[in-house]
């Protein structure tokens, strides 16, 4: 006669057993979706980046082809120290993010040099240029830095005479709904349109400030009205721009794209 406990299925061995074979047949399964899914998210993460550079650029349409539009845009690898163009990396595959990370291909931002509060760069970053026969009508810079609660990831487009921008667009973060996600709203991102990031040197006197702007006011064109309730989000928005457009960011870039037109 069979023994009695070798059948019993409430027993706490066979509950455990098939509690572990339920967790790895889920496992597996997770994995396998996430693995098959990871290049169609590649896919669907640089079709909105593609779309965010459009709409900084105000080629963005209702409707239409993405990929036809960003046929206009050439992409290109900058090496920021030197401020040229570089081949050493495909700017289509390259993440800036991650390379900032790598010891080969970042470096540390020295601390009275990092008001952006991103610690490292990598040692090379893409650009995009928008051109219309022949001619670069517009620079996209990839920009990112710490705000309140997130690090702010977005694009600044800048005309052709490498100081005045065209537009500034945020396409992550995490700021506070209702006071700094203002940042995405049109009419706060509207006012960067014409304004300029240099004066008479280098350095990027851009800025946002607190309050309203005051009309007429010395300095105006480099003054960016503040945001109601959300301060340190403005100040964080300011010490991005001022980092990618300074010195240890696109700096030596768009200097030599100034001298070069």
């Amino acid at each position: 006669m069979p023994d009695k406990k070798e059948f019993d299925r409430d027993s706490i061995s066979n509950t455990l057993i098939v509690a572990i074979g339920l967790s790895l047949v889920c496992s597996v399964i997770v994995s396998s979706a996430a693995i098959i899914l990871k290049p169609v998210q590649q896919k669907n993460e640089e079709l909105f980046r593609q779309q965010i550079i459009l709409d900084v650029a105000g080629l963005m349409e209702p409707d239409a082809d993405v990929n036809a539009l960003f046929e206009s845009i050439e992409p290109r690898m900058v090496d920021l120290e030197a401020g040229d163009y570089t081949d050493a990396h495909d700017p289509a595959t390259f993440d800036a993010l991650v390379a900032a990370g790598d010891p080969a291909l970042g470096i540390a931002i020295p601390d009275e040099l990092d008001i952006a509060g991103i610690r490292r760069r990598a040692k090379y970053a893409p650009v995009y240029l928008v051109q219309k026969d022949g001619d670069v009508e517009q620079i996209i810079l990839p920009v990112y830095g710490k705000g309140l609660w997130s690090t702010m990831l977005g694009y600044l487009a800048i005309a052709p005479d490498g100081n005045t921008v065209r537009g500034l667009r945020f396409y992550a973060h995490a700021e506070t709904p209702g006071l700094g996600d203002q940042i995405d709203k049109e009419p706060w991102r509207a006012q960067w349109v014409g304004k300029l990031v240099y004066n008479d040197g280098d350095e990027p006197q851009i800025r946002v400030i607190k309050g309203a702007v005051p009309a007429g006011g010395r300095d105006a064109e480099h003054m960016i009205d503040g945001l109601s309730g959300a301060t340190l989000t403005g100040n964080g928005v300011t010490y991005l721009v001022q980092y990618w457009t300074g010195p240890h960011g696109f700096g030596p870039y768009l200097k030599n794209f100034r001298e070069a037109s």
